[in-house]
């Protein structure tokens, strides 16, 4: 039988085992309860959580509490369930119920509190996790609750829930080896990152020694796109959602926005997207033709122009000047202001977005390198899209005539001699009807006219003997040398497909692009495309006065100009299946020449290194450039998190890893202050 407590009756049933409901207010914790630590308030909120939807499930057990004299008080200690009174505690404080609700109670006079407070939680098992797991999933199927009204039911977060249901849909198989202890929770949260058992359990069985759960999520991903790739972000993950794409997330990590499942589609609609831009870009400019690609198309084997100077429209000089004008006189009259108004800074930006605008204006392509020529337009390393323009085709490429030198009227067509009536002339012979005729042959050696040119034989044998005399005598002369060399290579840099150079030098350049995704869309390659593009529209329209230019140029100029083709013959790639061991040292004396510091151009992140080496790797760059300490606080870190947390210690640090460092010795300094360059390389 159950009876109320009152706070009219002071013992109602003080037998041990009567059941009885007993006001809340009436209730405190009991001073020999053996938890000491006070309940979380994570576990108040689940208690408070399940008993508004359920109810209490467990009666406390109370003793009543007598003063010093030995008689009761009218409140009652509760020996078990200090966390449901809590919780009920926790209701009243949210107004669910008032601070006199019945507490169903059982009496308990006879035991040790101490002892029956530590019984209850010691002699207990707690549900087993991948019960839990799999109870949550069936909650969800069977009942048809979302993860909002259970998270409600149980006092836990919707994403807790979520994380739960996720592990109990992995594979059975595989949960029975997580109950079986040969995997853990953190194993077990890596298999859930999909939804399909099968793939769950190909991936388990392939599983080496490695069982790190980044490996497990690599191979479970291997075939999505990560959100971060520049395609996802190019695209962006409503318009992936809407064409029907999924996205798969991680609920146990920082996924950074998931996994793109449907890699063919993610690629369908980047293209889509940059054949609108192109469309617009042709269109609005005019060119013939645009090309799309995700990734830059290199070996193309087009010809390429850029901008040549032309002058400014008297309206734009002006418009120019004035702005100039303008953006001095407000630069000098707040240069000592510690903020800008901002009126003052919103006219600060018209003034540079007109300057800027006025100095793209005197560059510009021929009317009729657009008419012919096109545009490639491609997707960043950064997600963007990236117009390059001025590409010939090889079927718009005007034919180009050379007078031939003998002056008998024959000339030279797509590199092929013909004389005045269109026969093929070769190696001393016209071709009649497809057969060959020998001009010796036909020529009487006694009776021949002055006039006709001399054969090729002799022609070859001649200019042999000038090529000697010209070996000789640029061997002697170093200026004119300078200007032939960088003549060669400036007619194969700009000129592509045109044989303007006598030098035969070849200068070759590897795409790095092929080696190092992104490569170009760095700081380093947009200033080194910068620099090539700013020669190239110095460059003369026709390549015959290229050498009139070079000859015009300046000491440092033209220095400058044979060192930036020099430059883009550079390759210190080290490739797996190379053999180059003097090319490499002589790159590395080369880095030291020119004493190279890597730490303007790359820095250490996840992406470009401590995402990609072992957790060893990540301490032994934190211990060397910050300290032991500092790698010590990351080192138990799992490795998503230790590159992370890594980088931000490594931020503006300048360790670089031992194939980014240039060894400089301890005289280099004072050799380059004196500038002699010749004697730093050479030592």
């Amino acid at each position: 039988m159950t009876t109320l407590a009152t706070e009219t009756t002071a013992t109602p049933a003080a037998v041990t085992g009567a059941e009885v409901f007993i006001p809340l207010n009436k209730l405190k914790k009991h001073p020999n309860n053996a938890r000491k630590t006070p309940h979380s308030e994570a576990s108040i909120e689940a208690k408070a959580a399940s008993i508004h939807a359920k109810g209490v499930l467990q009666n406390l057990v109370v003793e009543p509490e007598l003063d010093a004299e030995g008689a009761a008080t009218g409140f009652y200690l509760v020996s078990i369930g200090e966390g449901r009174r809590l919780a009920q505690l926790l209701r009243v404080k949210r107004k669910q119920i008032k601070k006199t609700e019945p507490v169903r109670c059982v009496i308990d006079t006879v035991n040790d509190a101490c002892e029956i407070s530590l019984d209850e939680n010691v002699t207990r098992e707690d549900l087993s996790p991948a019960d839990q797991f799999e109870r949550f999933r069936e909650l969800a199927e069977t009942r048809g609750w979302g993860a909002e009204e259970i998270a409600a039911r149980f006092g836990v977060t919707a994403h807790v829930v979520r994380q739960r249901m996720r592990l109990g849909a992995v594979s059975p198989k595989l949960m029975q080896v997580y109950r079986d202890g040969d995997l853990t929770l953190e194993q077990l949260m890596a298999f859930a990152i999909v939804d399909d058992p099968a793939r769950q359990e190909q991936v388990y069985e392939n599983l080496s020694w490695n069982r790190e759960p980044s490996t497990i999520r690599r191979d479970l991903t291997r075939m999505h796109i990560a959100a971060t790739d520049r395609r996802a972000v190019f695209v962006g993950a409503e318009a992936y959602t809407e064409a029907g794409g999924v996205i798969l997330r991680d609920l146990f990590t920082e996924d950074r926005g998931g996994f793109y499942e449907d890699a063919a589609l993610l690629d369908r609609l980047v293209i889509e997207k940059l054949e609108g831009i192109a469309e617009s870009v042709k269109t609005e400019e005019g060119w013939k033709w645009a090309g799309v690609y995700i990734d830059y198309p290199h070996g193309n084997g087009l010809r390429r122009t850029y901008p040549h100077p032309v002058a400014l429209s008297e309206e734009d000089e002006a418009a120019y000047a004035a702005a100039q004008e303008e953006y001095d006189a407000l630069t000098e009259q707040y240069d000592s202001a510690e903020e800008l108004p901002d009126d003052v800074d919103q006219r600060f930006g018209e003034l540079e977005t007109e300057i800027e605008r006025i100095d793209g204006l005197r560059h510009a392509y021929d009317a009729d390198e657009i008419a012919s020529g096109g545009v490639f337009v491609i997707l960043s390393h950064e997600g963007e899209a990236r117009i390059e323009r001025g590409f010939i085709r090889a079927e718009d490429e005007k034919p180009e005539l050379e007078e031939d030198a003998g002056g008998d009227g024959s000339s030279v067509v797509d590199g092929v001699r013909v004389n005045g009536d269109g026969e093929i002339i070769e190696d001393g012979e016209r071709y009649e009807d497809g057969n060959a005729v020998s001009a010796l042959e036909t020529e009487d050696e006694d009776t021949g006219d002055a006039g006709k040119p001399l054969s090729d034989l002799l022609i070859r044998d001649l200019t042999s003997h000038r090529t000697l005399g010209l070996r000789l005598a640029l061997g002697e002369q170093p200026d004119i040398a300078l200007i032939a060399v960088t003549h060669a290579l400036s007619a194969q840099t700009f000129y592509r497909g045109v044989a303007a150079a006598c030098l035969e030098i070849r200068p070759i350049s590897s795409f790095l692009a092929s080696h190092a995704d992104g490569i170009e869309d760095t700081a380093a390659g947009k200033a080194l495309a910068d620099r090539h593009a700013g020669w190239a529209a110095d460059m003369p329209r026709d390549v015959a006065d290229l050498w009139g230019f070079i000859a015009s140029l300046d000491h440092a100029s033209a220095m400058a100009l044979f060192a930036h083709c020099a430059s883009l013959t550079v390759n210190a790639v080290k490739l797996p299946w190379e053999r180059k061991p003097h090319a490499h040292a002589t790159a590395d004396r080369l880095a030291a020449a020119v004493a190279l510091d890597m730490t303007a151009h790359w820095t250490p992140t996840v992406r470009t290194y401590l995402g990609r080496v072992t957790k060893a790797h990540i301490l032994a760059a934190v211990r060397e450039a910050v300290s032991d300490a500092a790698a010590e606080r990351i080192a138990g870190l799992k490795k998503t998190d230790m590159a992370v947390a890594a980088e931000k210690l490594l931020a503006g640090t300048g360790w670089l890893p031992a194939s980014l460092r240039t060894a400089r010795p301890a005289w280099m300094g004072e050799r380059q202050q004196d500038g002699d360059a010749f004697q730093i390389a050479a030592e």
